[in-house]
């Protein structure tokens, strides 16, 4: 970090003062991004038109569906930047509010500069590794018949996955971006109006759901549109357009390679601010949350939008591009099984649901409007009672537009009923997304009976509200993996009696249906992540109105929007778990698509009584357990070196407790952004090595004993065994981590006690604990699983 965050050189306080530092040496922005704001207006307007220009005929050669799906991404990005005029035309209050959003902006750039700028060379390093290994593997018969030799297959895959890496660093900047200059209005508005602040709030998380969701449709669809018109596809003598998808895989893995990492580095960084910020500020100082005085605030705060915000966009990018590609594999083996005459449709099903996941998303983030209102919370609704009605609204929709998309799409001639299966397999999805959010949001907050018990286990001491708080998270896992299991039967099952057959007769359509099920769980995921970006928007509102000392009427209006937020962050990461549970079912089936390809030999199933493949399995279950173990770790190491210099800092300038002297909020996140970095590494790679290693040693070993396909077998034992153990622990982290936050919001209320009770400091202690659980090492898992998945995917051919 630069100079000026290190050594802070800041003034004495003066009575109760409301000037803070300013962190920023240099610009942050990205290159890309600086270039163009200094173009000249009209030679931009040329670029553009150029461009959209280009991708437009390329989508014309390609499918006029290809078109509509470009025309709905480019109106969502207009309709994005109307809602950042929107924002941004909001005033930032007065300058003390204007100066401490102007150090968590600096803060937060300024680390994710550092962060990407690593995670690019890993994912420059990788990208030669995987251009090697394509150089020397064997084709498909596929590849073989269309001409497309090794340089051409290795230069598609690599340039896949650095493009999917792009625009997945895009996704968490963006999302980074619109927190950093929100949270300051939010907090302005919380002055005037509690339905104002709300409606910032969500607006700000719905320009950064469209741009998201929309650049990772249009980025897949690019891809498809390009190597469509490259390699000539359905021509005579070239490839197949059913065969296509398979090469878009890398987009998938490169989108989830730095996912992963901004995950991991943001999850470490926020919840080792936060821990050291709470530790021992609310628990040894006995000062209330984002206090000014403390000097961890800042870090927190800039953890917020480094972890909940860039990193949230970055997985929900990969999400939905990993299920899209996935779901295009699918749609085009069952296609090919089926010999249905145009294939297209059921290729190009998942673009078309996301496109208008864009639209039924963007109704629902309006519909959510300022009204009138005294400014105090008891003048308005419940923030999560808005908010549901948002989703409810997006919900209906979503229905509906999958209905017409199944009946426009997959409707064919050989099975003209199969349309409506697809559409009910479409509403499972919907059904499975609805009860996640209601579940997860039944366990997390406060105004239900499980949150309320973890608090009251809170005024026996520390130790039951820990006991209390893990039997909690264990028993969530039940009624999700339920909804999981009867999801995917009910899927596969509707699928299965589609009518769509093969040559010989056997149904073809049970995993596509999964597939479908698992678009419509995802087919109001742009609303979604609007209500997970509130989440970090209105906490950092509520740390703004603290630091800046406002009136208790306005922090009394962001207390609730946090706790709001912290059921929307919670709920989201449930709906993300869920989501990567059935994407990771679809991955593991055309991961063994894929080797059937290669290897030219049946691949149908995983025999686990073999005792290396149980070993295998084994050793992806421990590699969850083990990740686990180091991103937890690498959150409390940090952590503790951010406890030391706090208390060394409330030791050295005793003046700070009584406002006569500023703390060094500077050095906190240099130690934190250091740290996090450093830390970041270790489970990074072991979840990127271990599945490319227990592929090759297995496949020597294969070799050598005449099993020349044990190599692959292992490792859909590891992927298969590392998901359901994955899901289960994630599912475990996230619930228990956001029951135990909310267990001390409901205490700061003022039950058991209130602020500064014993049962309050047994709280902020389960809290601490449940910080790594439901931000780092929670939301890390899923992008692991559906890594894995992806990884395996591009490796294939090594494992043969």
């Amino acid at each position: 970090m630069d100079d000026a965050m290190e050594t802070g050189n800041l003034a004495p306080y003066q009575e109760r003062p409301r000037t803070f530092p300013n962190m920023r040496s240099k610009p942050s922005t990205p290159l890309v991004f600086r270039i163009l704001m200094t173009m000249n207006v009209r030679l931009l307007f040329v670029l553009m038109f150029v461009v959209f220009g280009g991708i437009f005929y390329i989508g014309a050669s390609t499918s006029p569906i290809i078109v509509f799906v470009f025309s709905i991404c480019i109106v969502s990005f207009i309709l994005s930047i109307y809602l950042t005029k929107w924002v941004l035309a909001k005033d930032e209050g007065p300058p003390e509010m204007a100066q401490i959003s102007d150090a968590i902006r600096d803060g937060a750039e300024g680390f994710f500069k550092t962060q990407y700028g690593t995670i690019s060379k890993m994912a420059l390093f990788l990208a030669v590794v995987i251009f090697g290994i394509y150089m020397f593997r064997t084709t498909t018969p596929q590849q073989e018949a269309s001409g497309i030799g090794r340089l051409t297959s290795a230069s598609i895959t690599v340039f896949s996955f650095l493009l999917g890496a792009v625009c997945s660093g895009m996704a968490g900047y963006v999302g980074m971006w619109v927190s950093v200059r929100a949270n300051v209005r939010v907090s302005s508005a919380a002055r005037r109006s509690a339905r104002e602040a709300l409606q910032i709030a969500v607006r700000a998380g719905g320009f950064s759901a469209l741009v998201v969701v929309g650049m990772a449709v249009i980025g897949v669809a690019i891809l498809y549109a390009t190597f469509y018109v490259w390699l000539g596809v359905d021509t005579p003598g070239s490839m197949k357009v059913t065969d296509l998808p398979l090469l878009l895989v890398g987009y998938g893995f490169g989108a989830s390679f730095v996912a992963l990492f901004a995950q991991l580095g943001g999850g470490i960084f926020t919840k080792a601010a936060d821990v050291g910020a709470d530790l021992v500020g609310k628990v040894e100082q006995g000062i209330p949350e984002d206090d000014p005085r403390n000097p961890a605030v800042i870090a927190d705060l800039v953890g917020d939008n480094v972890g909940d915000c860039a990193a949230r966009g970055a997985d929900l990018f990969e999400s939905i591009a990993a299920e899209i590609i996935s779901a295009m594999i699918l749609g085009g083996t069952m296609a090919q099984k089926c010999k249905i005459e145009d294939p297209s449709g059921f290729i190009l099903f998942p673009l078309v649901i996301h496109s208008f996941d864009l639209i039924i998303s963007s109704v629902g983030i309006f519909s959510i409007r300022a009204t009138r209102d005294p400014g105090a919370m008891g003048g308005m609704e419940d923030p999560m009672t808005i908010l549901q009605k948002g989703y409810s609204i997006t919900i209906v929709l979503a229905v509906i537009t999958f209905g017409f998309t199944t009946r426009w799409m997959l409707y064919t001639e050989q099975a003209p009923s199969a349309w409506f299966n697809f559409a009910l397999c479409g509403l499972v999805g919907i059904t499975t997304a609805y009860l996640f959010v209601w579940i997860t949001q039944y366990y997390t907050d406060y105004k239900h009976e499980p949150v309320r018990r973890l608090a009251l286990s809170s005024s026996t001491g520390h130790g039951t509200n820990i006991i209390a708080g893990i039997s909690l998270g264990l028993e969530s896992t039940a009624l999700p993996v339920l909804v999981i299991s009867v999801a995917i039967v009910s899927a596969f099952w509707l699928g299965n009696t589609s009518g769509l057959v093969d040559e010989a007769g056997n149904p073809t359509g049970g995993l596509f249906g999964t597939a479908v099920a698992t678009m419509g769980m995802l087919s109001t995921a742009a609303y979604v992540l609007t209500m997970d970006m509130f989440g970090p928007i209105a906490d950092n509102a509520g740390g703004i109105v603290e630091m800046s000392q406002q009136p208790e009427s306005v922090r009394e209006i962001t207390d609730i929007l946090d706790a709001a937020g912290n059921t929307t962050k919670a709920t989201t990461k449930g709906f993300a778990i869920g989501s990567a549970a059935l994407a990771s079912f679809l991955l593991f089936s055309a991961y063994m698509d894929e080797v059937a390809s290669f290897a030219r030999v049946p691949f149908a199933q995983v025999d686990i009584a073999i005792p290396e493949v149980f070993v295998g399995g084994l050793l992806g279950s421990m590699l969850i357990f083990l990740f686990s173990a180091w991103a937890c770790a690498a959150v409390g190491r940090t952590a503790q070196e951010v406890v030391n210099e706090v208390r060394r800092q409330f030791i050295e300038r005793p003046g700070i407790m009584e406002y006569k002297d500023k703390p060094d909020y500077g050095r906190c996140v240099a130690i934190v952004a250091a740290a996090s970095l450093r830390e970041m590494i270790k489970p990074g790679a072991l979840a990127v090595v271990s599945p490319i290693f227990i592929g090759i040693v297995f496949r020597i070993l294969g070799y050598y004993t005449g099993h020349p396909l044990l190599g692959a077998k292992v490792v859909a034992s590891m992927l298969m065994f590392a998901t359901v153990s994955g899901i289960l622990m994630a599912l475990f982290f996230n619930t228990a981590g956001g029951a135990w936050d909310n267990a001390k919001k409901y205490i700061e209320t003022g039950a058991l006690g209130g602020k500064g009770s014993e049962s309050h400091k047994a709280a902020v202690t389960g809290d601490t604990v449940g910080d790594p659980f439901k931000d780092t090492a929670g939301p890390s898992l899923h992008v692991l699983i559906k890594m894995l998945a992806t990884i395996t995917l591009v490796m294939a051919p090594v494992f043969l």
